[in-house]
Order: C-alpha cells, then structure tokens, then sequence
C-alpha cells in the first residue's frame, strides 16, 4: 500500500503540473504522514541528502562552465574545432560535435553546451546555408554529451546515489562519450552529403597551430580537472574548485574577456542553477529512503527475476523504461530516484554498477532530445529562435543514433569498464 500511495500521489502532483522537485517532495512528506512519523524527520532526511562534500562539485562545477563562457574559453574552443575539420563536407556541424565535446569535458552540463556552443554556432551554420533545424537539433543532441564526458553532474549525482566511485564514473564516461560524438559526426556527413552542405576553406598547418595556441589554455583544462582527479592530487570536488578558478584567472587576467563587474551577476546565475538542482536532488533524497525503507529495491529485483533471469532481457528492460523516464523527468531527478531502486537490481543480475551507471546516464542524456520535455530542445529553441516542430525532423536522426549506441554500450560492457579497470589495479 505504501509504495503505491508514494507513486499515486506523485503522479497526482504531476498531472495538475506541479514541478517535478515539489512533487516528489510532496508525496515523500504525505508517506511520512501516513506512517506516523514526525514532521522533522522530513527536515533531517533533506538535510542529510545535501549533506555532502561530493556534491558541493556540483554548483562549482556549473560556476565553472558560466566563467569559461563569459571568459572567452568556448569561443576559443570553437575556433580551434573550426581549424581541425571545417574544411570537410558538413565541416560546420562536425565543428559544433567536437566544440560540444570539448565544452563538455569542462562544463558537466547538456544545457550550459548547448547554451554556449550553439550561440556560436547556429548562426554561422545558418550563414553558410545549413538548414536551421539541422543546425540547431546537431547542437542540441551534441549537447548531450555534457552529462557523458567526465566531468558529469549526472555521473555525480549517479555516484553519490548508488554508492558508487566516482573516478570510476568518470573513467568509465571518456570512451562511450568520445564513440557518441564520432557517430554524431558521421551522421552529420552523411546529411550534409546528401543536402551538399561543402566544407569551409582549409586552414593550412601554419595557421592550425596558431589556432592551437591561441586556445592552449581553454584546451588544457580538462586535463587539468580530469588529471587531477586520477592522479589523486584532487578529489572530485576539488577539481571543481580548481576549475573555477582556472577560469576566473584565465578569463580575468589572460584572456581579458572577463569584467570585474561581470562577477556578481555570474555568480547569482550560478547560485540560482544550483539552488534548483539541489532542491531536486534534496527531495529526491527523501523520496528514495523512503523507497528503501519500504523495501521497494527488493520488490523490483523480484519481480525482475520473475520475468527473466537473463541479464540480456533485463538490460532491454531497462533501456525502454529509461527511454520512457527519459521524455517526462529531468536527468537529475530521475537519476536519484531510480540509482537507489535499479542499481542493486541490477548487480543481482551481475552487471558492473559501472557499466549500469553509463548505461543510465546516456539513456537519460537521450531525454534531452525527446519531446514532450527535452531541456535541450527548449534551450535550441531559444537560443536559435526556431520553433519546436522544426527540430523534430533532423532529431529523430539523433535519436535513432542514440539507440544504436544505447544498445551497444549496453551489450559490450569493455567499452564502459575497460578504463576503469586499467587505471585502478
């Protein structure tokens, strides 16, 4: 009866259009109601969920990603993705591929990419003739690699929920992100192949260099954070300090694009984006103990077992019901409510929770570009100025790209496991 009224009423908020924060919220308190427990067991259940040092990465880490923006860091990014492959057929979407994996292996953030590679980058693929859906949905799906490439706030939040390590997350998260954006890229070609959508004029070696060096610093940052981490020198926390404040000095005092009076306004932007994400993460803190609490985990696992022993069956399972959380939730929410609940389940079924941990985070990624509430597709829209309806042609491509590589990471485990394994002996 419990879980069931935890789910009714959430559904409930749901439905009357109730945010996802407070509707979890809500129905975790009116649980606790019901089962006689006192009030302030809701506020020391919030607490302890924030109650973190792991997460403190999370607001740096968005601080971090709003710095290099305004710093000039992305711009610099841009251009030097621009010397590598511009000159190729569809050269100016393969650009915003790789700008969008170099900007998220900074940022941790699908909709902080979007935002700041596809100000940069519709507009001039529109200048060159690419048709703007196709511009505009290539930046939203490739924006979803700011929740694979490490570092990750999903890859975080997946650790922090499942008791998971978090280097190993982030390990586990280079080899499946870099394979999603080379499919991206090829499917941008091929498009582009068949729309004859030509490549810029070729950069010669001589100015490919000066590309280079004029974005060295913005290039070796991510070496910076992710070195840090697994040279021990940093936990994951600390890099996101060492982020920011690579980026202010970088921004600042280097590149010179930073504005002193620019701080106050960045650092409000920031602190509102994580105040968000950590009432979400809070309140599904709550909803997830009283899930364990129930014995929800064991629940499922039974009646997973019912079904199928085979963990083949159980993955595909899995993949649907996250294809299906993926178009209503937001990443973050769902992350922390399901990890609890699936992630035993599935090493019952002798999968990595590893493995699980990338195969959840890029289902969920691929609800960034699935209406009805694609965060990805919203932040394209305005960025661009396009309608909805005009990006869903060119996303289906994406998505069915996004199965293809779902259904692989899933099944061939070495590609998610293989890092983690090598550097941690």
């Amino acid at each position: 009866m419990g879980p069931l009224l935890l789910f009714g009423s959430f559904m409930l908020f749901l439905i009357i259009s109730v945010p996802v924060a407070v509707s979890v919220g809500l129905s975790s308190a009116i649980m606790i109601f019901q089962d006689g427990m006192p009030p302030t067991v809701i506020i020391q259940r919030l607490f302890t969920t924030i109650d973190s040092f792991t997460l403190l990465a999370v607001p740096f880490f968005i601080l971090a990603g709003a710095l290099m923006e305004r710093g000039g860091m992305s711009k610099r990014l841009v251009d030097f993705a621009y010397a590598i492959v511009a000159s190729r057929t569809g050269g100016l979407g393969m650009v915003a591929v790789l700008a969008c994996m170099f900007f998220a292996s900074i940022s941790g953030s699908g909709v902080a990419t979007v935002a700041a590679i596809g100000s940069i980058m519709i507009p001039a693929m529109v200048a060159k003739g690419y048709d703007k859906g196709f511009a505009s949905s290539t930046v939203a799906a490739a924006g979803e690699l700011g929740v694979v490439i490490p570092p990750s706030i999903p890859l975080i939040l997946y650790g922090v929920a499942a008791g998971v390590s978090i280097k190993d997350l982030f390990f586990a998260g280079i080899i499946p992100g870099i394979m999603i954006g080379f499919t991206f890229m090829i499917l941008v070609y091929i498009v582009s192949k068949v729309k004859n959508y030509s490549g810029d004029t070729g950069y010669t070696w001589k100015e490919k260099f000066v590309s280079f060096k004029d974005g060295i610093l913005a290039l070796i940052m991510p070496f910076i954070i992710l070195g840090g981490i697994y040279s021990g020198i940093f936990t994951p926390t600390e890099s996101a300090v060492a982020a920011c404040v690579y980026a202010l000095i970088i921004g600042l005092f280097v590149y010179r694009e930073l504005k002193w009076s620019e701080l106050p306004q960045i650092f409000y932007n920031a602190a509102l984006t994580s105040s968000v994400v950590l009432v979400i993460i809070a309140n599904a803190g709550l909803f997830g103990w009283i899930l364990t609490s129930d014995g929800v985990p064991q629940t499922v696992a039974t009646w997973f077992s019912g079904i199928s022993d085979n963990p083949i069956i159980f993955l595909l399972i899995i993949n649907l019901l996250l294809f299906i959380v993926g178009m209503f939730f937001d990443s973050g929410a769902a992350i922390l409510i399901l990890a609890p609940i699936l992630a035993p389940v599935a090493i019952t079924y002798g999968i990595d929770p590893v493995h699980f941990g990338i195969v959840m985070i890029v289902n969920l990624a691929m609800g960034m570009i699935t209406p009805p509430f694609g965060v990805n597709l919203f932040m394209v829209s305005q960025v661009a100025n396009i309608r909805m309806e005009q990006l869903l042609k060119y996303t289906a491509l994406f998505v069915a790209v996004m199965i293809f590589n779902i259904l692989v990471l899933s099944y061939i485990p070495s590609i998610s496991t293989w890092l983690p394994q090598v550097f941690t002996k």
